[in-house]
């Protein structure tokens, strides 16, 4: 399939409001493309190149695209840029730019879905020195072979923001529609095997039967269970069971374990591979888990062994992302493991009851202390054996605990039936606004990215950053636009997109912990900030102080 005549199809998306209506588009796109253009199809209606587990990265910047847009139209970087002020989506601006190109430097052939693809998975793979004229020369090529609004498309391929509101539930629907496949088995099989371009081949080559095709395999991430909160322990009990487990819910990071053979992967909860991150963790599981064919689900925390204290998330993070000076942050920052669940070992274990799943687990697991340990669990009918184990839960340092029935399989990416969490209910807090990042994307004439701060004295001492909980459209509620218009008039100073902002709006904060930070001169930071409400009713009198902070954490 030509980019152009897909490009036609997502104009056409773009412009459907109705869910319905977007589904069927995509529907009749998906019969009329070939099996072996497919999958490249799917990848690009979702504005990927690649599978989510592999998490590619291109690296262009929009700095490059407006580079790019100046070698193909002959306008100067400086033109370019002030039309992108005045538009604000650089792919409507692509799009603008090449209809009125000055040259006419068009190739004859139009550009493939697989030259797109291939193209752009070269590009994620370039890095060091000549890289960046390198993609710059192969983005130039692919805008010179396109129509202006496919040159919008590969745009927004670029950002990874494609605007035309097909998400993933679309795309999965409109797969179902085409091929006549139940929706509950496509999503079944995207949370053990989440590579939808892939099902989508599948569904259209082998019909009701594509499942047959996909099994579980390490190596391959999978979607890790979710629980959802429950209200008490009494309400647990009442959706879990008389009888029920509670282990300790901890203060790290969900960490998948694959081995096949001699291979060991980790992966995080978001299906970032992390391997080359932790070698620790690999050694300890080379000599501790006995056997050589597995999926394990299980928590890495960091931990003080000489004091046998764990370390705050916020400590831990900090090695998620190092590439550089492994050796040296594996002594500042050690990793135990608590192992909780069994994914897979010499076969699926997803449809095991959980007791006997712990039941294998404590037979593979050569535990040793501070290193790899099973979670701390009780099974009970009693609440009050339960509501001592929370306690106890807490005064170590754990975040709460999790509850689950001893007869519940492994539902991956699933809230619902098996389990639930409980964790101490937080406060709501008042916050100022006192610095703020311009957005990219469908957020570009935007401040994003909020930085809040509480009070200590006459100062203000930030304590996080805040993105969610705000709406795109006003109609919707206490909008971008809205927050924008407001932090306009007491901007100070800008740093690049960074803005500094004179204390003056106040929101309502929700948000799942306070945890100590190196990050922030509170020596705090929420996790999972939440916007509640704008607090117009307030004076800078009323924003919560540090001592309010300390006093929730006690």
């Amino acid at each position: 399939m030509k980019l152009k005549l897909l490009s036609d199809y997502l104009d056409k998306i773009s412009l459907t409001s109705g869910r319905l209506d977007k589904t069927s588009i995509i529907s009749e796109l998906l019969n009329d493309v070939s099996e072996k253009d497919i999958e490249y199809l799917i990848y690009i209606l979702q504005g990927k190149f690649a599978p989510e587990y592999e998490k590619l990265n291109l690296g262009i910047s929009n700095k490059l695209i407006i580079k790019t847009l100046s070698n193909v139209t002959g306008h100067i970087s400086e033109h370019i840029e002030k039309e992108w002020a005045n538009i604000g989506d650089i792919g409507e601006l692509s799009e603008k730019l090449i209809g009125s190109r000055k040259q006419n430097i068009l190739f004859s052939e139009n550009l493939s879905l697989k030259e797109l693809i291939e193209t752009l998975k070269i590009i994620s793979n370039l890095e060091g020195k000549g890289s960046t004229e390198r993609k710059l020369e192969l983005l130039t090529k692919l805008y010179s072979k396109s129509e202006k609004n496919s040159v919008k498309y590969i745009t927004r391929l670029c950002i990874e923001d494609m605007r035309t509101g097909a998400g993933f539930g679309v795309i999965r629907d409109a797969i179902a529609n085409s091929f006549s496949v139940e929706k509950s088995k496509i999503q079944s099989s995207y949370d053990i095997f989440p590579d939808i371009a892939k099902i989508g081949f599948l569904c259209k080559k082998y019909g009701k039967n594509f499942d047959k095709n996909i099994e579980m395999s390490p190596g391959k991430p999978l979607k890790v269970m979710l629980f959802q909160k429950a209200e008490n322990i009494s309400s647990a009990f009442d959706k879990l069971g008389d009888k029920i487990s509670a282990e300790y819910k901890y203060d790290g990071f969900r960490l998948q374990i694959h081995r096949k053979n001699n291979e060991i992967k980790l992966f995080t909860r978001n299906l970032d591979d992390v391997s080359k991150q932790f070698p620790d963790i690999i050694e300890i599981i080379k000599s501790n888990v006995n056997s050589k064919n597995f999926i394990i689900d299980c928590e890495a925390i960091g931990i003080n062994r000489s004091k046998n204290t764990w370390l705050p998330f916020q400590k831990v993070s900090r090695r998620i992302k190092r590439k550089y000076d492994i050796d040296q942050i594996i002594e500042e920052i050690p990793i135990s493991l608590r192992i909780f669940d069994l994914v897979y070992e010499n076969g699926s274990k997803l449809d095991v009851r959980f007791e006997e799943r712990r039941k294998i687990l404590s037979k593979l697991i050569s535990e040793k202390v501070n290193y790899i340990e099973l979670s701390e669990l009780i099974i009970s009918d009693s609440e009050l054996k339960i509501k001592e184990f929370y306690e106890s839960a807490l005064a170590k340092g754990a975040e709460g605990i999790m509850l689950k029935n001893l007869d519940g399989v492994y539902k991956p990416g699933s809230r619902v039936g098996f389990g639930l969490k409980l964790k101490p209910t937080m406060e709501n807090l008042d916050l100022v606004i006192t610095a703020a990042e311009w957005g990219t994307g469908k957020r570009a004439n935007w401040l994003s990215s909020f930085e809040l701060s509480c009070k200590k004295g006459n100062d203000f001492l930030n304590i996080g950053k805040l993105g969610t909980g705000i709406k795109e459209k006003e109609s919707e509620g206490v909008s971008f636009s809205e927050l924008t218009k407001k932090l306009k008039k007491d901007i100070l100073n800008e740093e690049g997109k960074r803005v500094v902002v004179k204390p003056n709006i106040i929101i309502e904060v929700a948000y799942e912990e306070i945890q100590k930070s190196e990050n922030y001169n509170s020596g705090y930071a929420l996790r999972f900030p939440r916007f509640v409400r704008l607090r117009e009713d307030l004076s800078l009198s009323d924003v919560d102080d540090i001592a309010k902070i300390k006093s929730l954490i006690k």
